[in-house]
């Protein structure tokens, strides 16, 4: 079989002339340790893969020795985390169910570091103490992952070592039954009208719980990562109900994508079937979906999910991928960006890229977030388009060291040995700690947390075992199973044991041309030319172009080095203005600076390409942007605008129209908390409300139900203005329900219209394009001048008539 990967095109995002930020120092350098690419000794491997062993043990102990039967270890007080008993961190402790999590969800690494001894120590453990009748609201996402998932892996293996090890003869079936006992405990979830579970559910009770009445929204992902383990477990108990009903919700979702696009959002309604948020993107809240359509086909053999799959890749691949960047977008609107951050959830990708066959932009998104680690030592739980932190956290996540795993396979090249050296060497530094591994609060510190994930030994340390493992050194093939998305493993030969009480083929829903990419390529590819042109995509050294062709300015991005040395050979000087935070820079062209007189006459053609770009650009922003106009007094007829940004959730301000009125200040000024104190007073009025507190759209769905005919939000930050600061565009939660005008405004400029409604109390203001603002403010003075000429002709004629007869 061979792979047809898509043609897809690498679109950089093109920085505004304005914002572009030039902190790249180009450093000519050969450190091999930032740039890894001499191959890795077999000596140095296995000193590696028994670091990671070790790395293992230090935490499994700690958690063993110190709070088991405890579902967490909590490193750095060294006790348990326990449901009801330590203080509750709010969702987060939907993943705890009082059942051991830890030890459940490590069981099969014990196998693959071949401690058969510890593991049958550790599933007798299991069987004795893990319960699952308690009165606690779980995840059923996180349940079935870690739990049943867990549990189906160690029977697996359990027979297996039974069979190849002569071991553990005494087990029964022990785990399978506990694996179905707590299956049927997570059915109750999947009663809904479309099929969909819900997201929570109580291991007693089911949904009778109280506090699961109001239960609506689930996420994608939630929703989509049931398959792989339920259909497993079906098999191996001959209960085809599990299989049956994760079946249903994959067909579910798969009706709900967007027609247009064939992307999904990210959270739904398990009874309507409606988006509550439309973000489309590959990170949290959507990205196992993926996993688990592309894994369905290879374990299961239904070439259905094969399609589905290729399907939303295609849309991904045309819509998300920005270069090696991925950026969510509005499903319904592919072409809008709904955030300009990055989740490090989005790391597993590039290991399904390779598992799919599409080697080359696996390899580049890997090298993006390789560059990432680098920068900030650990990967951030989120960072900026422009690669500054988001959020902080670092939770010791498995899905970079995952996806550098599935390259290294693929690929062979021992630059991604280097890569899983760097990172194991980090995780020693920084979170190591005496009772097992910290997570750290924020990188830019290095604090630690007191959270200890039951996925950095199930999945983390997994896979930094197995990078550095020769097929060899493991007691079972590998490539024989399927990682679940937290790496527990189901044999390929599931796939033998089908149901035949369900049909799972839709003959009739896809065409060919969903099947054209099928499996992995077999041929080696050779990496480092695909990393090398995205080596400074970030930062870092300064190697020369050697391509003769011209850089244009719509090709051009300031933070390739590269394309910095090509502007620099032309003669062109980059220099900042103002403060260097603001990023805005000011391009000079000197023939004498150039390289050659060639490549002078380029220069002045990228200055005059790049003039045509600011004022695209220019033009762009201000029909984007919105006036909130005002007269300056009550009998002038002069008006004043101040800028705003409009949002993605409203109505759009075109043309001519606009929006006029008295403007009120909401009481509380935030307007979070319904019923608004003035209420009475907002109808048929603009209401002004403070950013902060709540969202956006719910500070509009608040002003458009006390009756405002616009809202305008202002800023929470002293010192914000559209003068120095990009302005941009409010984001929604996806539903169109909101059928006001909302706009944004800065501090700066809400100060000069507060100090007007001072002076005005009734105020009125008029809310309109900015490019409207301005025509309707030429035309005013054409009409003036006209009048001014107009009137000046007849006091001139008026003047001629009166002039003394001896002058005639």
């Amino acid at each position: 079989m061979s792979s047809t990967s898509s043609q897809v095109a690498q679109r950089l995002l093109l920085p505004s002339l304005l914002s572009v930020l030039l902190l790249i120092v180009c450093v000519l350098s050969d450190d091999a340790s930032t740039i890894p690419t001499q191959n890795m000794s077999h000596k140095e491997r296995a000193e590696l893969r028994e670091e990671a062993r070790e790395m293992f043990y230090h935490a499994y102990h700690a958690y063993m020795e110190n709070p088991y039967p405890a579902d967490e270890l909590m490193p750095l007080s060294c006790k348990g985390r326990y449901r009801g008993v330590t203080p509750s961190r709010g969702d987060m402790d939907d993943i705890l169910g009082n059942f051991s999590m830890t030890l459940v969800d490590t069981l099969d690494t014990l196998v693959l570091l071949g401690d058969f001894a510890e593991f049958e120590y550790a599933v007798k453990l299991v069987i004795r103490d893990v319960q699952f009748d308690s009165d606690i609201i779980v995840s059923v996402f996180e349940t079935n992952i870690r739990m049943v998932g867990g549990l189906l892996s160690a029977h697996i293996l359990a027979e297996y070592l039974q069979k190849q090890a002569d071991v553990m003869h005494w087990y029964k079936g022990e785990m399978l039954e506990m694996a179905r006992e707590l299956g049927y405990r997570l059915l109750p979830a999947f009663n809904t009208t479309t099929g969909i579970p819900h997201a929570r559910v109580n291991l007693r009770l089911g949904m009778k719980d109280p506090q699961l009445k109001k239960s609506r929204e689930t996420c994608t992902a939630c929703a989509g990562t049931i398959l792989l383990e339920f259909a497993a477990l079906s098999r191996l108990t001959g209960d085809p109900i599990f299989e049956v009903r994760a079946h249903a919700a994959m067909d579910a979702l798969w009706k709900l994508r967007h027609r247009g696009s064939d992307l999904m959002g990210t959270v739904l309604n398990v009874h309507s079937g409606d988006w509550v948020r439309r973000d489309s993107g590959v990170g949290a809240g959507i990205d196992s979906y993926y996993e688990y359509l592309f894994k369905s086909y290879v374990l299961l053999g239904d070439d259905k999910y094969l399609a589905r799959f290729n399907r939303h890749y295609n849309a991904v691949m045309k819509y998300v991928s920005e270069g090696p960047m991925l950026l969510d977008v509005l499903m319904h609107r592919p072409h809008a960006k709904s955030r300009n951050f990055m989740d490090s959830l989005l790391a597993f990708w590039p290991g399904l890229q390779v598992l799919s066959g599409d080697l080359k932009p696996a390899v580049q998104t890997h090298e993006m977030l390789y560059q990432v680690m680098q920068m900030h030592t650990l990967i951030p739980e989120a960072w900026t388009v422009d690669f500054q932190i988001h959020w902080g956290q670092h939770h010791l996540r498995p899905e970079f060291i995952e996806s550098t795993y599935f390259l290294y396979r693929a690929t062979g090249d021992h630059h991604y040995l280097q890569v899983g050296k760097r990172a194991l060497k980090t995780l020693q530094q920084y979170a190591k700690v005496a009772c097992g591994y910290a997570a750290v609060n924020d990188v830019r510190t290095g604090k630690h947390e007191d959270r200890m994930d039951s996925f950095v030994l199930s999945e983390t340390f997994k896979y930094l075992f197995l990078l550095f493992s020769e097929p060899q050194d493991l007691i079972i093939n590998v490539d024989e199973f399927v990682f679940t998305t937290e790496a527990h493993l189901l044999p390929l030969s599931i796939a033998q044991l089908g149901n035949s009480t369900f049909s799972f083929r839709q003959s009739d829903e896809h065409n060919v041309l969903d099947f054209m990419r099928t499996c992995p390529s077999s041929n080696k590819l050779f990496p480092e030319k695909v990393r090398k042109p995205l080596r400074n995509f970030i930062t870092g050294s300064c190697p020369r172009t050697t391509s003769g062709k011209r850089l244009s300015a719509l090709d051009f991005q300031a933070s390739n080095a590269d394309h910095l040395r090509a502007v620099y050979d032309m003669g062109i000087t980059m220099v900042s203005v103002g403060d260097r935070s603001q990023g805005k820079v000011r391009l000079f062209h000197s023939f004498y600076n150039a390289k050659s007189q060639e490549e002078g006459e380029m220069g002045l053609q990228f200055m005059q390409e790049m003039l045509e770009l600011t004022k695209m650009q220019s033009m762009n922003q201000l029909a984007q942007l919105q006036a909130v106009a005002y007269a300056l007094d009550d009998q002038s007829q002069d008006w004043t605008a101040l800028m705003a940004g409009p949002s993605h959730f409203s109505p759009e301000l075109i043309g001519e129209q606009f929006v006029e009125g008295e403007i009120v200040l909401a009481s509380p000024l935030r307007a979070c908390d319904e019923p608004l104190q003035n209420a009475n007073n907002v109808a048929g009025k603009i209401l002004v409300a403070e950013r902060g507190d709540c969202t956006f759209v719910s500070k509009a769905r608040l002003a458009q139900k006390a009756g405002a005919t616009a809202l305008i939000v202002c800023d929470n930050v002293s010192g914000s203005s559209g003068e120095t600061q990009p302005m941009f565009a409010m984001s929604g939660d996806g539903k169109d329900d909101v059928a006001i005008p909302v706009v944004f405004m800065y501090n700066m400029e809400f100060t000069k219209l507060a100090a007007a409604m001072l002076r005005r109390p009734q105020l009125r203001v008029r809310i309109m394009q900015m490019v409207e603002f301005k025509r309707w403010q030429l035309a005013k003075e054409a009409h003036q001048n006209e009048t001014a000429a107009a009137a000046a002709t007849v006091a001139s004629a008026a003047t001629q008539k009166k002039k003394p007869d001896k002058e005639l």
